[in-house]
């Protein structure tokens, strides 16, 4: 047995590790080892018999909550289990509110601690009424936009539209106890942020990771930061080329609209708003990135996010108006679903990074776009050799030296400037030597 995040061992008892039994009681439940080292040995406790009788005394004075603390012998000595449950309510210790995540213990604080009371109580940020706003406060014609919007979806029946919109907001369940919720602000009213900090879209186009261009911020309430988002991203930030079908004008983008709308929904309903920080998106020559500042369900991972699709999203009444609008088109689809218009539209697969600071999705374009590859500066040869690759799998050092009449030295300089620029990839195999590739 292995110390984890559902187990703690100690090698003697502190009246502070009831610390610990609140931080488990709060997450997922656990047990506390007395008696063990840092490499799970027994080492004996001379006391263990008392500490059978006081330890669940003290947790029921302390903490209020009934464990279970078995007794083990072993050779090495006599060691105690204490096994505790996950509780449905919040757990304190003189106050303070611990919990177990990972295999760390901490106190829950500010934002943290409110988003933990809340989760307890069954609510989720997005569901918290708002006292002293009313429906008169929010803006009529976003009203109208949405009912437009999921009329064309077949998502509202046809009396809705002439429906008032106090009626509509209950229909939406945005509204509690005659009070609005915040996700009532956040998507209906003019000025969202003046009772949410952060509640906005920030773009930048980016030369390099030091180097912004340009920028814009995205304000107002959810469906005008979609639309702005949407439209400033297609004329400003991400190129297009034009062609012609005989008459026709053609006109096409670096990115599948409809990725990128998924992402931009994706940010919107899983944002923490909590937090007060922007929704980011970094455009740059051959990538994009969104991120923000957005919690995945417990216990999932990215590999998990891609496989299987939470029941919930974090700000569910957000997700719900949303849907019932047409702009989200299905429940818990939108990874997968850009990954397949990423690979209709012929750009690699997006990637998913999510890490304490945030969750992110980048967008590759075609490495070997011809726009570009004219900002890399590549060189004649090097270009030919890309247009190569494009039919054939893979080119060798003594390929390229044959195909371009240039030394050994010239062709490994040319090649090893295509790796450093991520163009293409060295590898290896038994029998065909070295090789590169895209």
């Amino acid at each position: 047995m292995a110390e984890n995040q559902n187990i703690e061992w100690k090698e003697s008892w502190k009246d502070e590790y009831l610390k610990w039994v609140c931080g488990f009681a709060n997450a997922n439940g656990g047990s506390i080892i007395i008696g063990k080292d840092d490499t799970g040995k027994a080492v004996g406790l001379n006391n263990a018999k008392k500490l059978l009788e006081d330890i669940p005394n003290k947790v029921k004075d302390v903490l209020g909550i009934i464990v279970d603390v078995n007794l083990h012998k072993t050779e090495s000595g006599e060691y105690l289990e204490i096994i505790v449950e996950a509780h449905p309510y919040p757990v304190n210790y003189k106050g303070q509110y611990h919990y177990r995540s990972g295999s760390t213990k901490q106190e829950l604080k500010g934002n943290a601690l409110d988003k933990f009371l809340l989760q307890k109580k069954g609510k989720r940020w997005d569901g918290v009424p708002v006292p002293k706003v009313t429906v008169e406060d929010l803006k009529h014609d976003t009203f109208d936009h949405f009912r437009k919007k999921a009329f064309k979806a077949q998502r509202i029946e046809e009396d809705v539209l002439t429906d008032a919109n106090d009626h509509l907001l209950e229909n939406l369940q945005l509204i509690e106890n005659k009070y609005l919720k915040r996700a009532a602000l956040l998507l209906f009213h003019p000025n969202p942020e003046k009772f949410v900090t952060g509640a906005y879209i920030k773009i930048g186009f980016f030369q390099s990771d030091d180097e912004l261009k340009f920028q814009d911020e995205v304000h107002g309430n959810l469906f005008e930061q979609l639309e702005k988002t949407m439209d400033l991203l297609f004329t400003k930030y991400i190129h297009s080329s034009i062609s012609y079908e005989g008459l026709n004008r053609v006109e096409k983008y670096d990115y599948p609209k409809e990725a990128i709308r998924e992402a931009l929904l994706n940010a919107v309903s899983h944002k923490d708003y909590s937090e007060g920080t922007p929704i980011q998106i970094s455009v740059y020559q051959n990538k994009i990135i969104f991120w923000n500042d957005a919690q995945l369900p417990e216990n999932w991972s990215v590999e998990k996010l891609l496989t299987k699709h939470p029941s919930k999203p974090y700000n569910p009444d957000i997700a719900n108006t949303l849907f019932r609008s047409g702009y989200i088109e299905a429940w818990g689809r939108g990874t997968i679903k850009m990954i397949n218009d990423c690979v209709r539209f012929g750009i690699p697969s997006p990637k998913y990074f999510y890490e304490m600071s945030g969750f992110w999705v980048e967008f590759t374009k075609d490495k070997l776009n011809e726009e570009y590859l004219k900002s890399l500066d590549l060189n004649e040869r090097q270009l030919r050799a890309l247009d190569f690759l494009k039919n054939n799998k893979r080119i060798t050092n003594r390929e390229y030296q044959s195909n371009f009449n240039v030394s050994r030295n010239t062709a490994t300089r040319d090649l090893s400037e295509l790796v450093e620029k991520g163009l293409l990839k060295a590898s290896e195999s038994k029998g065909a030597g070295s090789f590169f590739e895209i």
